[in-house]
């Protein structure tokens, strides 16, 4: 036989049976080795056991209501990224009204596909799809939070929207009213003159109701009154030093006519803030919406086209101002930056109109506020002159 074929049939014998391989031990001898190998890694002994096996067995058991209250725990008290109050309100309702009854007593590890699938059926006859997609979010985040020691999740899951027959959410149907300009301004002429400039500012800024209602004479309002810095906002009149978004943080240039109407406001204050309560805290938006947005656009014989009510959210006034700016032709920078929202591409990134204070307060004449001022606007609320009276007296 040539050397070749030699070659060719110890190749052949080293695949069948390698010298170091399992092929080259016997059956008992194989049974031996992994004795040895099982006894080298302890992991036979009680220690072993303990440690990582009785452990994994306490982690399956953990239940959905458990693991909710610990991520709930975690996720608000966190220094990455720390939670609006906002947002810890709406995860602890959730939790409390829906997910942990019909989930809580589950093991985490039994909360799947299927398991939310039934959580949807009942949630869909009582709550919005946006509602439901929200609570469903909640759910993953809580099953996510299940780590091990190394911060792998124990339960990874492929989520499938289709089986759990999650209701698409459908922006055109969402309840997002807005106002006219004809309802602006019968809002402008409302009978109580805080709430009456409130109503006045928001349309003419686009400003969010806590944003608004955040602001402070001596802080946030320049001394000519035609530009307001927003870096805080209030809520269940207390201030939040933060705002919504990093891209809320900004300067908002008034028209000319809008700060005279502050100027006259304030009239000799110097601090507080601007629209404040009677023992000097921020009104609350949710007075602000019962007790004379809703009676206001019910005098004025509003209609939500959503809901056919004549209730709205403080947001419509919002959507009254960008609906306004763009119609107008505001630069795109300009209002996107006033509006306070965030960049959508690299062109936002580097547009930096927000820097030129000219062009900004030239386009805040130009745009002007999209409805009518009352021709008189009371300067100081009577509330407040008559506080004042009482602390001179």
């Amino acid at each position: 036989m040539d050397v070749e074929g030699q070659d060719k049939r110890a190749l052949k014998r080293a695949k069948v049976c390698p010298i170091s391989g399992p092929g080259s031990l016997t059956k008992s001898e194989r049974k031996r080795r992994a004795s040895e190998i099982i006894a080298e890694s302890g992991a036979d002994t009680e220690e072993y056991f303990n440690k990582v096996v009785k452990a994994q067995l306490q982690k399956s058991c953990v239940t959905f209501k458990e693991q909710a209250e610990s991520w709930f725990a975690t996720a608000t008290s966190r220094n990455r990224r720390p939670v609006a109050d906002a947002t810890v309100q709406f995860w602890r309702g959730c939790l409390d009204k829906w997910l942990i009854p019909n989930l809580g007593d589950l093991p985490v590890s039994a909360v799947n596909n299927g398991a939310v699938k039934r959580l949807v059926a009942i949630m869909v006859h009582e709550l919005s799809p946006k509602s439901i997609d929200s609570y469903v979010g909640v759910v993953k985040a809580v099953v996510a939070s299940a780590v091990n020691e190394e911060g792998e999740e124990l339960y990874p899951r492929r989520w499938n929207a289709a089986f759990l027959d999650l209701p698409v959410v459908e922006k055109s149907k969402q309840n997002t009213p807005s106002f006219s300009a004809e309802v602006m301004s019968g809002l402008a002429k409302w009978k109580y003159p805080k709430e009456q400039v409130l109503f006045v500012l928001c349309g003419a800024t686009g400003l969010r109701i806590g944003e608004a209602l955040g602001l402070e004479i001596d802080k946030h309002i320049s001394p000519d009154f035609l530009t307001l810095s927003i870096k805080q906002k209030a809520r269940h009149c207390r201030v939040e030093l933060r705002v919504k978004t990093v891209s809320a943080v900004r300067k908002v240039d008034l028209h000319p006519s809008i700060a005279a109407l502050l100027h006259d406001f304030v009239g000799e204050r110097a601090t507080g803030f601007l629209f404040q309560s009677r023992k000097g805290k921020p009104l609350s938006s949710s007075n602000v919406l019962k007790r004379h947005l809703h009676p206001a656009l019910k005098e004025l014989g509003y209609v939500n086209e959503f809901t056919g009510t004549h209730k709205a959210g403080n947001h419509a006034f919002r959507r009254f101002r960008n609906t306004h700016l763009r119609k107008v032709g505001c630069p795109e920078g300009v209002y996107q930056y006033w509006m306070g929202h965030a960049p959508a591409d690299m062109s936002d990134l580097y547009d930096k109109v927000k820097e030129d204070l000219a062009f900004r307060r030239e386009w805040a004449e130009r745009c002007g506020i999209g409805f009518e001022l009352p021709s008189v606007i009371p300067c100081v609320p009577k509330n407040e002159a008559k506080d004042e009276a009482e602390k001179a007296a």
